[in-house]
Formats: structure tokens, sequence, C-alpha cells
């Protein structure tokens, strides 16, 4: 036998990578779900179960490198094979005049259908979803003293006022964010003075303790904070009807981040399609996936896992509308 023979086909190997990276995001997509829910179904907490949460994530050692090998990796890969999938498929679950193949009425194509359709409306949502939550409504954040503050542009609405009260949140108008930055105006030479000679300790210290060294350096380290903290607070611009809100974790200010978003109707409703996109292409290719690999072999068995995996995807896809639907309008609305 040659070497040919013995070594595993390409397309072979492709499509087991393409099914394994499939089931590490259905998984994430379970916990993200999961999460998200805990903003509106936790009625009377304030999305408190939400915020601890995302801040046990945030807080994850190496969070970066875990996102990108464990979520980043596995997208891209699924994503690109997906695509060379969707354009050599052929579909066969459409009426036609009869110059092809139709078999519409048999439900295992018409899901094969449907799995190549939600591809294209989750590649467009993913791209959309992670430009506008990670980077244009990402919170921006500074330490000061002993706390580190979270920033949000949020749009004003009356129940605003008790929820961040009730969340521990400071908000500022434009107005107010005018004042505060010309109190401080008044301090600035004073900053630059400490700065100046904080420089000089560095450039000539002989590395033996110095009270009046250990004063001016604690002095130059607040100053320096207080710079950081005007620049996050003041890194997104605001209208008459916004209003910066000063969180005092991450979690906080995600929370309000996704009430602000899901206030817009329009936005709730492109979520919506997004998340049944979703939960269908993820469970419906969780079925795949236990066929491909020999989990489920006879065919009475293979009909009993496709109702699981649907019956177990409509449940995650609640979790995932709860959220959209939830925290606004139920859970935070004022």
């Amino acid at each position: 036998m040659d070497n040919d023979e013995r070594s595993i086909p390409k397309e072979f190997f492709w499509r087991r990578v393409h099914s394994i990276f499939g089931l590490l995001i259905l998984l994430f997509l379970i916990e993200h779900f999961l999460t998200n829910s805990q903003s509106a179904l936790l009625f009377g907490e304030s999305g408190e179960g939400f915020i601890r949460a995302v801040n046990f994530i945030k807080n994850l050692p190496y969070l970066p490198v875990i996102e990108i090998l464990i979520i980043g990796i596995p997208i891209l890969v699924h994503a690109v094979l997906g695509i060379k999938y969707v354009f050599s498929a052929k579909f066969n679950s459409f009426p036609n005049s009869g110059k092809a193949p139709s078999l519409y009425k048999y439900k295992r194509n018409q899901a094969y259908t449907f799995q190549r359709i939600t591809s294209w409306i989750l590649l467009i949502g993913i791209i959309a979803h992670v430009s506008y939550m990670r980077f244009y409504r990402y919170p921006t954040h500074a330490r000061l003293a002993e706390q580190t503050y979270y920033f949000t542009r949020l749009d004003l609405d009356p129940g605003l006022y008790s929820v961040s009260a009730r969340l521990g949140v400071k908000l500022y108008s434009e107005d107010q964010i005018k004042s505060y930055l010309e109190s401080l105006s008044q301090k600035k030479q004073t900053g630059n003075e400490i700065s100046a000679e904080a420089q000089k300790v560095l450039e000539s210290s002989s590395n033996e303790f110095n009270r009046n060294e250990q004063k001016l350096m604690i002095q130059w380290q607040n100053y320096e904070q207080k710079k950081e903290f005007i620049e996050a607070l003041t890194k997104k611009k605001i209208e008459r009807n916004q209003v910066i809100a000063q969180c005092p974790d991450f979690g906080t200010a995600t929370l309000l981040m996704v009430r602000d978003s899901f206030k817009s109707v329009f936005k709730a409703i492109l979520y919506t399609i997004f998340v049944l996109a979703a939960s269908f292409h993820g469970f419906n290719g969780l079925w795949t996936f236990c066929i491909t690999w020999g989990f489920v072999i006879k065919q009475r068995s293979q009909s009993k896992m496709v109702n699981v995996c649907y019956a177990v995807g409509a449940l995650v896809a609640l979790l995932g509308l709860a959220s959209i639907w939830g925290t606004y309008w139920i859970n935070l609305a004022k």
C-alpha cells in the first residue's frame, strides 16, 4: 500500500476541522446567551447576575489569548471553510420547473438549505455585532486611586436616572463635563510643576529612601491618573440628549450598553433575526456533527437526535431573545 492510500484525504480532514470548530462556536454561543439572559431574567436584581458573570469573564487571566484561540480562530476558520462549502452547495429544496432535481418536501433537504442561508446571515451579523459592541460601543476605562472606572455613552431616558442610582453609576451631561473640565483647568499649572519635578527625581534619584521624593512621586501618580480619567471621560463626544455613565466595573458598563442598544426596536428586530439564525445554524450543525463523527448511526436514533437538537436550540434561542426584549423593556425600564 503506497503513502497516498494511507494518508487522510484533504477534504475529509478540513470537513472535520470545520465540524470541530463549529462545535466550539456552539459552546461559546450557549455561554454567551446564558450570560446575556441574566440581564433580563433575574427580575428585581437589576441585572446583577449579568454583571457578576461579565466581570468574572473580564477578570480571567490571559483573556485576550483565550478569546483568540477559543473564539477568534474557530470562527475565522469555520467561516472561511463555510463560505467555500456554500458556493459548492447544490440546493434542491425549492420547487422549480423540472429542469433540476427538487426534493422540497423532505425536511432534511429544507434544513440543508436553511443551514446555508443562515450562514450568510451569521457572517454579516457577526461582523456587524463585533464592530458595534467591541469597537464602536466598547467602554473606555481609567484608574483613579484604587478604583478602575468604566465609561459608556448612553441616550438619555427617564428610567436611566433610577437605574443608574441602583447600580452606583454617575451620569455626566455635556454641561457637567464642561464645568468639570473648567474646575480642573485652574489646577493644571500645579500638575505640570509636579510632573516636571517628578521627572527630575527619575533622572537623578540616588535610589535611597527619601520621604519627600515618596510624597512627590505619589502626587505625580495621582496627577497622571487624573489625566487618564479625564481622557476616558471625554473620549466619546456626546449631544444634548446623551450622557456619559461612569461605572464602578466593566459588567455594569456593559449592562447599560446592552440596555441602551435594545431601546431601539429596529436594533432589537435585527438582533432577533441574528439570534434565531445562530440558534438554528448551531444546533442543526450539532446534529450533523453527531452524524459525521458516528455518535448517532441508526436512522431511528438520528430522528430522535434531531428533535433533541431542535428542542435545546429553541431553549437557547429563548435565552438570547430574553436579553434582547427583556433587558430594557421589562427588567431595566426604570
